[in-house]
């Protein structure tokens, strides 16, 4: 059995660092200019890997010298290549920009994620039934999502829905068929209708979503941590205060890692608390997936910041 199963996106990554956003009209010169790999989906599966977790990566990419890179790359972090499918045309990139706060703007060309469809799922069903968990985003359509989340309940297999990037047409039925649900606070208020500017508001939406179903929500709330909320309790995970250089790709590093302690057989909390201790350290280094430490990286650089594992 596979500890996961990640359907989603990847893109190939065009990080500029400048000194300051441009405005409408304007041009100026950046300082550095970075590529590396990235997509949602592609990001949560490696920081699984390099942690230890058996990963599946269902996906698409495409038939030029990225999708090539991406294989490669996946290849190289141990992840199971048999749902990487290609198809002809681009593979998915995104333009990232990145001022001196470690504030990002990205911009997302989906390319062939745009062909990971239901039926590509329909031919990855022993790799879906035959795992512990089951990874969403939504950078790849709604349809796909759903029929995930449907063959998760076919197969009794547990799904993970990340609500990311935010989606106005995410269909709360599907949500409440999910085992964790981790919007951040934007993604909630967009769901619920409901405000979510204290975090009197926050639980109040949350619990409104725990009453339609869904099992556990994991509202993501950046450096101050997640808020876990179940049937039976709420709960603040604190998060990890460290120098921030580039959050780019940091909500997925959280995500990844969650999973991979889950699987690994972690009670939730325990697992949200190492996850919050492994986004942390992503967002002291550059970029996506070349800022997620491996297993044997990471007692060194949480060390450094006198973190120990609970």
């Amino acid at each position: 059995m596979t500890d996961i199963t990640v359907i989603g996106s990847n893109m190939f990554e065009l990080t500029t660092y400048t000194d300051r956003m441009p405005v409408q009209g304007e041009t100026i010169e950046a300082g550095e200019f970075e590529m590396g790999f990235g997509g949602k989906g592609a990001n949560q599966a490696i920081a699984a890997a390099r942690l230890g977790s058996a990963v599946n990566f269902i996906t698409m990419v495409g038939d030029d010298e990225f999708g090539q890179q991406q294989i490669d790359n996946y290849e190289q972090n141990g992840i199971s290549l048999k749902g990487v499918g290609t198809c002809h045309g681009s593979s998915g990139v995104a333009p990232i920009f990145v001022d001196p706060s470690s504030d990002n703007r990205i911009l997302i060309i989906k390319g062939a994620n745009e062909q990971l469809t239901p039926a590509v799922l329909d031919h990855q069903i022993e790799l879906i039934k035959n795992s512990k968990l089951i990874v969403l985003q939504q950078e790849i359509s709604l349809e796909t999502n759903y029929h995930a989340i449907e063959l998760g309940q076919k197969y009794q297999v547990p799904v993970l829905l990340n609500p990311a990037p935010a989606n106005d047409h995410l269909n709360i039925d599907y949500v409440s068929k999910t085992t964790f649900f981790t919007p951040n606070e934007t993604e909630l208020a967009t769901l619920t209708g409901m405000p979510t500017t204290t975090l009197d508001e926050i639980k109040a939406a949350a619990y409104s979503l725990v009453e339609r179903g869904v099992q556990n929500l994991i509202i993501t709330l950046g450096s101050k941590g997640a808020l876990w909320v179940d049937h039976d309790h709420d709960e603040i995970i604190p998060g990890m205060k460290v120098k921030a250089v580039d959050t780019t790709g940091a909500g997925d590093s959280f995500i990844g890692s969650f999973a991979h302690y889950y699987t690994d057989g972690e009670a939730i909390g325990t697992a949200l608390r190492h996850a919050n201790q492994y986004a942390a350290m992503t967002v002291t280094k550059r970029g996506s997936q070349k800022s997620y430490p491996s297993k044997q990286e990471l007692p060194a650089l949480l060390a450094q910041y006198q973190l120990q594992k609970v």
